[in-house]
């Protein structure tokens, strides 16, 4: 059999590691990928830890994965040899995926989740659904497109169903590889976006990429800054620091919601009460139709920073990722 080279976790906590592998074969309604770009998401951080139900070692992580269809398995009718696709966590968020949206539940399989419970684009190939695959426009290089698969689908998405409105005032808590993205979606999407992040550094950054108000949470309370602008329709909270996220609930306006997209593993403190001043809500949110955030990005012109990686170097990758010392996606390239 071929082998490809992977880079993958022998067991839980263990370090990532370059072996060679058999290059799979797809079966019944699979594709096989020749993996082109890979993004480095937190996310992956589950199958280090060992944090998934079921989750088996080896195990090959990536969910931002972009490439070429190499061969097809039985039954796949959609998806031709050549095509260039992309697949992100693609398990999970079961009314998303091209099965469900084609009213063939039989065939989601929702519970296989890339990088999880199937191995996933640390890797020169891997298999995917043919269910979860969505195509990538030639006008966007693989490198720019692999982050859109996740982090890109996730804030865009989470954007999108607020019920925020064009001019209503969003807030975007964090400036790093989700809040990069999504202050931009939030400008493009016609809110008034506020960008919060600790100190003066990203400033200017954050006004480039399309804030109309910066806030310096470290300098100034930033919910009595929300409030003085009428209070927020929504703060989308990137980062992971719940104590942060937990002194932010105070600015949100009127029917208000704070949406958390970062993982933390630590609880959210909040008396109860303060959600009952104008009918306030909090909730998480993990992405969904990635589709929908590539065919925006691409209108629109909203592109993620990146620092790319040879699949070698996938270790030091994801320990800069974890270590937020990226600006501000790590992308893995399967060149040498």
């Amino acid at each position: 059999m071929p082998l490809m080279n992977a880079v993958q976790i022998a067991q839980p906590g263990a370090d990532l590691v370059m072996v060679q592998k058999e290059i799979p074969e797809p079966r019944e309604r699979e594709v096989l990928i020749k993996v082109e770009a890979c993004g480095v998401c937190h996310g992956d951080a589950t199958a280090r830890r060992g944090q998934f139900p079921g989750l088996a070692y080896p195990r090959v992580p990536g969910h931002e994965v972009v490439g070429i269809v190499a061969a097809c398995g039985p039954a796949v009718t959609r998806w031709k040899t050549g095509a260039r696709v992309g697949v992100g966590w693609s398990g999970g968020y079961c009314m998303t995926c091209d099965a469900c949206a084609e009213g063939d539940h039989e065939h989601c399989h929702d519970s296989l989740v890339t990088g999880l419970s199937v191995d996933g684009g640390y890797a020169e190939y891997m298999v995917a659904r043919a269910s979860a695959l969505v195509s990538i426009p030639n006008e966007l290089s693989s490198v720019d497109a692999a982050p859109l698969l996740c982090a890109g689908a996730t804030t865009f998405s989470a954007l999108k169903q607020s019920g925020a409105t064009g001019g209503e005032t969003v807030a975007i808590h964090g400036i790093g590889g989700l809040g990069h993205l999504a202050i931009q979606y939030a400008n493009r999407l016609g809110f008034r976006t506020v960008a919060l992040s600790r100190g003066r550094e990203k400033e200017s950054l954050a006004l480039k990429l399309g804030a109309h108000v910066y806030i310096d949470t470290e300098a100034s309370d930033a919910a009595k800054e929300l409030q003085a602008l009428g209070g927020a329709r929504v703060i989308l909270c990137t980062a992971p620091h719940m104590k942060a996220i937990s002194a932010l609930i105070g600015g949100l306006g009127t029917g208000g919601e704070l949406i958390i997209v970062a993982a933390a593993n630590e609880p959210l403190q909040f008396f109860a009460v303060q959600l009952f001043r104008g009918a306030l809500s909090i909730k998480g949110w993990a992405g969904e139709r990635p589709a929908d955030a590539i065919d925006f990005s691409l209108r629109f012109n909203v592109m993620p920073m990146i620092e790319t990686f040879p699949l070698k170097r996938a270790a030091e990758a994801f320990d800069k990722m974890m270590a937020a010392k990226v600006h501000f996606r790590s992308v893995l390239t399967m060149g040498s």
